[in-house]
């Protein structure tokens, strides 16, 4: 039988205990803060920087990769005495593009998957970073990353150079050049991976979707141009390139800032199309944000 209990019973039970919480009174550090944070903490796991030792060897292995070649060119230069590198500024990302794929394969799920798949987006959005603040803070962290993994050759390379004591001017411009080039490049691949990697929260999936959209475009291209520059039909060669992100880049700089292209019969852009190179480019990489945009507005509801 149930034993009513009278309301003094109740309220001796029901008690509200102080177990030492208070306000906090500090600084707002506020959204700039938030965002710095997001972008730093990005940045630093691109590399493996404060995760496992497993998360560091892919990224620093890669970035060895990239560099080990532009320190073997110097080495040889030194020796030879020779008057200019074996490899021209602009040219080395094109000739290692494969290694900044697989890094672009990579990194990108790692940056936006895990949250995607323990659904941590909403979180970071509660209060006060808001859509906008993690995508920028995402793309500007992937595309400073890659802009380190590319930039540190030419570096090498220039460095090098110099103590190989040729021409100052001349490496000076062409290094110049080709921090641009690998500038526009860590945009436009960082978008790219990006993009495809926050439509699956599987980190797997994203790393096949990047590694074939980068090659499959690149090889469909250049087997393109291949066949029509076998056939003479040089017209075509340079629209072809409007394709594939690495052949873009290649169009850009071979039009603009004086590289030698790398299309069958180094048949480049002319300005003209170099200039539909340049707007494809960052038409990319402004549309790329934009869907980046998008998807992060569903997924913080």
């Amino acid at each position: 039988m149930a034993v009513e209990q009278t309301p003094a019973q109740a309220g001796e039970q029901s008690r509200i205990h102080n177990i030492g919480y208070r306000n906090y009174d500090g600084p707002r550090l506020g959204r700039a803060y938030a965002r710095r944070s997001l972008y730093s903490q990005s940045l630093r796991g691109s590399y493996g920087l404060g995760r496992s030792v497993k998360s560091k060897v892919l990224p620093m292995l890669i970035f060895v990769v990239m560099c080990v070649p532009a320190a073997i060119m110097v080495a040889v230069a030194v020796a030879t005495t020779a008057k200019d590198l074996p490899v021209d500024y602009t040219r080395y990302a094109i000739f290692l593009q494969a290694v900044i794929g697989l890094y672009v394969a990579s990194q990108a799920p790692q940056s936006v998957s895990r949250d995607l798949r323990f659904k941590t987006v909403p979180l970071y959005f509660s209060r006060p970073i808001e859509t906008a603040d993690y995508v920028r803070a995402k793309y500007a962290a992937l595309a400073s990353a890659m802009f380190i993994l590319t930039a540190a050759p030419l570096l090498v390379l220039y460095v090098g150079a110099l103590l190989a004591k040729l021409d100052f001017s001349h490496q000076t411009k062409g290094f110049a050049q080709g921090l641009v080039s690998v500038a526009l490049l860590s945009l436009l691949f960082a978008g790219i991976g990006l993009v495809i990697s926050a439509v699956t929260p599987r980190r797997g999936f994203g790393i096949a979707a990047v590694i074939a959209t980068l090659t499959i475009s690149y090889g469909a291209v250049s087997t393109v141009q291949a066949i029509a520059y076998n056939q003479e039909s040089t017209g075509a060669i340079a629209w072809l390139g409007l394709f594939s992100p690495i052949t873009l880049i290649d169009g850009v700089q071979t039009a603009f800032l004086g590289a030698s292209s790398s299309f069958p019969g180094e048949v480049g852009p002319s300005t003209s199309e170099g200039v539909v190179y340049l707007l494809v480019v960052l038409g990319l990489i402004v549309g790329c944000y934009g869907l980046l945009m998008r998807r992060y507005r569903k997924v913080g509801l």
